[in-house]
């Protein structure tokens, strides 16, 4: 699908670059999506699946995981319109006649216009920093959990010393067939009450060590080895699964590259949501106005206009006049 070339790109597949997909689906606009993660819902998927969210309109209250599946079912009425690409970093975009060629981690890909919805940048777990950490990541290596039955009559080796290591290490206790905590620090980071269910639970814990080293082969990760903090003593830990809970990172280092007028992290962009290239468009956390509310109910409210405004510019001799979606679905 490289060579293809899709009517709207858009650039982050969080809430609001999902719904955008969406609208753009509901237009008739064949679609590309492009997240830097290994799955769909941004920062409510994985920071907080669990949170429940109170400002979403017509929903009195709904979960990051809720919300997240809600937009992908709605995502996929268009599957055959809508594209995902996971895993996969914007570098910079070009102009090429009737289209942008988008310079990506895994190559290009063509787009006659696009749509940022990236929020304050790319959004990325940090990793353990090992060698051949990557080889597993596809497989066995998890830095979110949302499913805990995956990991039933498993031996887990979590590594981390905060609140989600911690939660994680309790709710597989019991249903896992080992679980052991792996920190580099004698003092965990996570809520006090937490720790003392930690340590009064059966879970192994072992600190203060670090991760020095990933074994396995085509299937995952078979072991990690851990060495003591200022000391010798290394120890190699067998897993059928690695949990990884050092937190997540935003990074905007692509942004100076894109071209486009910016303030810190975000785009600029006019009442229309056009940035400074025209063809390109920003929404949501990633788009920065004169009294913008950083909410993800305005960035639901952004994509329809970013979206109405990209089909304009791609196809400016249609009629492009909005028709309600009652008008649109049968």
């Amino acid at each position: 699908m490289i060579d293809k070339v899709y009517d709207i790109t858009i650039v982050g597949g969080g809430p609001v670059g999902l719904f955008a997909a969406f609208y753009a689906g509901l237009r008739g606009m064949t679609v590309n999506i492009i997240e830097s993660l290994s799955e769909l819902g941004g920062q409510p998927a994985i920071l907080y699946p669990e949170k429940v969210i109170y400002d979403i309109p017509a929903y009195p209250q709904l979960t990051g995981e809720e919300l997240t599946d809600n937009l992908i079912k709605q995502v996929g009425r268009f599957e055959d319109r809508i594209t995902v690409c996971l895993r996969e970093e914007v570098f910079q975009f070009e102009k090429q006649d009737d289209h942008f060629l988008i310079q990506t981690s895994k190559g290009h890909r063509r787009s006659k216009a696009i749509i940022i919805a990236c929020g304050n940048g790319a959004f990325a777990p940090r990793t353990l920093g090992l060698e051949n950490e990557a080889d597993f990541a596809d497989k066995n290596i998890f830095y979110n959990v949302h499913k805990l039955d995956q990991f039933a009559g498993k031996n887990v080796v979590i590594c981390g010393g905060g609140d989600s290591a911690v939660d994680w290490a309790l709710a597989l206790y019991g249903l896992a067939k080992k679980v052991t905590i792996v920190h580099r620090r004698d003092v965990f980071r996570a809520h006090e009450h937490s720790v003392e269910l930690l340590k009064a639970s059966g879970v192994t814990i072992f600190t203060p060590y670090i991760p020095t080293k990933l074994q396995g082969d085509v299937d995952g990760a078979k072991s990690i080895s851990i060495q003591k903090v200022k000391g010798e003593e290394e120890l190699q830990l067998d897993l059928d699964a690695l949990i990884v809970s050092f937190g997540f990172s935003t990074s905007n280092k692509n942004l100076k590259s894109w071209n486009l007028d910016y303030k810190r992290s975000s785009i600029k962009v006019t009442p229309l949501f056009e940035t400074s290239q025209e063809g390109i468009f920003a929404i949501g956390d990633a788009a920065e106005y004169e009294g913008k509310v950083d909410l993800i109910a305005t960035g639901f409210g952004e994509a329809p206009i970013a979206v109405n405004q990209a089909i304009k510019y791609i196809y400016p001799d249609r009629d492009n006049r909005i028709v309600h979606s009652t008008s649109l679905i049968n």
